[in-house]
């Protein structure tokens, strides 16, 4: 079953004394794009959801997760200050200060105000402690993420199983267009160049038209392009029953079933043929379309 790119996923709970919102969302992207938002204490964090996300085989689509955390309870941190920094902001004020002649208010409580100043220390225990936390709530987001992806693509492969099957109904139409045209376009083709050597007392050979007109009949045949579409329906399906990404691969056949439409409408020149290729074409747009939203 195919993916879509595009679900949403919601969960909050109550864990090692904080109460956790986790939110995803996810549009479509040509590649796997993803951005995490966390409060700055628990910014650490950021670096470990891109690679669980690809853990539960999300491999595509822009996706952005955003983790609310509300602190209830827990243990006294071990705050720092970033020196470097805060003499460069206090130092900064003053130019401030002086260049456009404010009154100096700098204190300890205005500059505190910048909580950039301070650095909150972690033991790699504590930091896998929170990790754990926000995991399980993570785990239920994403499992809601995942399970609204599959709904959406199990929509998205029916339309396309249904568009596929359009076409292959008008390409059948084309067949049994094309063998009449061929044989009604050669006795054409034959009928006028007896015509017109007769006219111009031209001596010819009987073999010689015959062997004319098959090969100018051979070239506006179109048994090979429709074999190769069949071909390509058959992989269309194949690749919707994979079970893996199939965005990518989908989208390259779709650009060969249009070449091979592109082809048989060159080179017919029934007017039925021809509003069938037209026909094709708008399928094909469609199920491009369509595939943009698979994973």
């Amino acid at each position: 079953m195919v993916k879509s790119m595009t679900a949403f996923g919601r969960a909050r709970k109550v864990v090692g004394g904080k109460d956790i919102t986790v939110e995803i969302r996810s549009v479509n992207n040509r590649f796997f794009d993803c951005s995490a938002k966390l409060p700055r204490s628990f910014s650490f964090l950021e670096e470990k959801i891109k690679p669980y996300l690809q853990s539960k085989s999300v491999s595509r689509g822009k996706v952005d997760v955003f983790i609310g955390i509300d602190v209830i309870d827990s243990p006294i941190p071990e705050i720092s200050i970033d020196e470097g920094y805060a003499e460069a902001y206090i130092n900064a004020l003053r130019a401030l200060e002086k260049r456009f002649d404010l009154r100096d208010d700098i204190s300890v409580m205005r500059v505190a105000q910048n909580h950039d100043i301070f650095v909150i220390r972690k033991s790699d225990e504590d930091t896998e402690k929170e990790w754990n936390d926000v995991r399980q709530v993570l785990d239920e987001a994403v499992d809601g993420f995942i399970a609204g992806r599959a709904r959406e693509g199990e929509n998205i492969e029916k339309d396309l199983i249904a568009k596929v099957e359009n076409i292959r109904s008008i390409t059948k139409e084309i067949e049994g267009l094309s063998a009449a045209d061929v044989s009604e376009y050669r006795a054409k083709l034959e009928n006028k160049l007896r015509d017109m050597l007769a006219d111009n007392r031209i001596a010819f050979e009987e073999s010689r038209i015959l062997t004319e007109c098959a090969i100018f009949a051979d070239r506006v045949a179109i048994d090979e392009e429709l074999v190769r579409l069949s071909s390509h329906f058959d992989g269309f399906f194949e690749i919707l029953s994979s079970g893996e990404p199939a965005g990518r691969k989908l989208d390259f056949l779709v650009q060969e079933m249009n070449r091979e439409t592109n082809t048989i409408g060159s080179k017919c020149q029934n007017s039925s043929i021809a509003k069938a290729v037209v026909n094709i074409k708008c399928e094909l747009e469609k199920i491009r379309e369509q595939i943009q939203n698979i994973e």
